[in-house]
């Protein structure tokens, strides 16, 4: 898991105000810091495959994981993101 990945299912969404979008730069942009993640435990492979990408295959299988999660705990679906858990009934 990716705490990119965990940020973009949870948090992360570009908003406007009177036409100007308010995430200018990473300070305004909410993201998992180290204090809020989750244990990470990583492990390298050998391989004798030519190297390559190394975290982006991690990125695309959260948000539909922790969707999956939030349904099998709540019966609702959400369908956007990010998610916003205070949108259940849960």
């Amino acid at each position: 898991m990716s705490l990119f990945s965990w940020s973009a299912a949870l948090y992360q969404q570009i908003t406007r105000a009177n036409g100007r979008i308010q995430q200018d730069n990473f300070p305004d942009y909410e993201m998992v810091r180290l204090a809020s993640a989750p244990a990470i435990h990583v492990e390298f492979l050998h391989t004798d495959a030519p190297l390559g990408g190394l975290g982006e295959p991690g990125v695309p299988p959260i948000a539909p994981a922790v969707a999956n999660a939030v349904f099998a705990l709540s019966g609702q679906r959400l369908r956007e993101l990010p998610l916003k858990l205070s949108e259940t009934q849960a």
